[in-house]
């Protein structure tokens, strides 16, 4: 019986080592499918978030319009910087800090791109160019006081004679012919 009971735990042993765990071949193959996976969803996630980024800056140009307006009604005039549209160093809001955007748009910097306020004789002028083009966007944006969004295809600042967004360069000039 002795014999016996060491053929069994020897059969159990075996079955052990059989069924524990991967093999270096196994392991690597695996490996290399999460590689393939990776590489064909890396560049669609990039791409997104980029994308994120620019919509963003859409509405931060938007959020500007509307904040704007509100400062012009209440002070009689276009606020001149960012800083005057955003929230007060000390005190109760007013001109020189009107708490109508964020810190972070205030600052001039925010999901990846630059916003710059200026003064025009008509009014105001807006600008968003990312930080990075390329990586947190591939446009450039400029606006102004009539609210119409220009969108420029490359790392220059939009100006007021790029297309629409929405609009080709094609576009544009057919509608300045007519």
């Amino acid at each position: 019986m002795s014999i016996e009971s060491s053929l069994q735990s020897r059969l159990r042993n075996r079955r052990r080592k059989s069924i524990g765990g991967f093999s270096l071949i196994e392991l690597l193959i695996v490996i290399a499918i999460i590689l393939i996976i990776l590489g064909v969803a890396l560049p669609k996630l990039t791409k997104s978030r980029t994308f994120a980024q620019e919509m963003a800056a859409q509405k931060a140009i938007s959020t500007l319009h509307t904040a704007q307006t509100q400062y012009y009604s209440q002070y009689g005039a276009y606020a001149t910087s960012l800083t005057q549209l955003g929230p007060p160093t000390n005190g109760a809001p007013g001109p020189n800090g009107a708490e109508l955007i964020d810190r972070d748009l205030a600052s001039g910097e925010k999901g990846g791109f630059k916003f710059t306020l200026t003064q025009t004789p008509t009014g105001y002028g807006v600008s968003a160019v990312p930080t990075q083009f390329g990586t947190s966007g591939n446009h450039t944006y400029f606006s102004d006081q009539s609210m119409a969004t220009h969108q420029h295809s490359g790392p220059e600042p939009a100006t007021v004679n790029d297309p629409l967004m929405g609009e080709s360069q094609q576009q544009q000039q057919n509608q300045g012919g007519k």
